[in-house]
């Protein structure tokens, strides 16, 4: 048997590639109309569903502009308090350090 194979020469691999378009926004829009038909009603399935469907999470992520609106508000409050900070610590070092200075040389004494 071994020598039977040994003489055969093995066929070429035929590829059956057939190509498809996708199109991604027509395949997001029809998973958004399902979910929105399953949360559709008063049942409590579709109650849950809605409660669970973490719409939050997807329109954050959907939105890049959103996100990043919120980032640069949230960095701009963070760096207006360290400002804050540093120039209320500037003027409390200015005026009391040296009354500060003064009570310790003279309770030292």
């Amino acid at each position: 048997m071994a020598l039977l194979r040994f003489f055969r020469v093995p066929k070429n691999q035929q590829y059956d590639y057939k190509p498809r378009y996708w199109n991604p926004k027509k395949e997001e829009l029809e998973k958004r109309l399902k979910e929105i038909e399953e949360r559709s009603g008063n049942d409590p399935q579709a109650m849950r569903a809605r409660l669970a469907g973490g719409g939050f999470r997807r329109g954050f992520q959907a939105d890049t502009t959103y996100r990043k609106r919120h980032v640069f508000r949230s960095n701009m409050i963070l760096l207006s308090i360290v400002v804050t900070l540093i120039i209320g610590s500037y003027l409390f070092l200015s005026v009391y350090l040296p009354r500060i200075v003064s009570m310790l040389e003279s309770g030292g004494q």
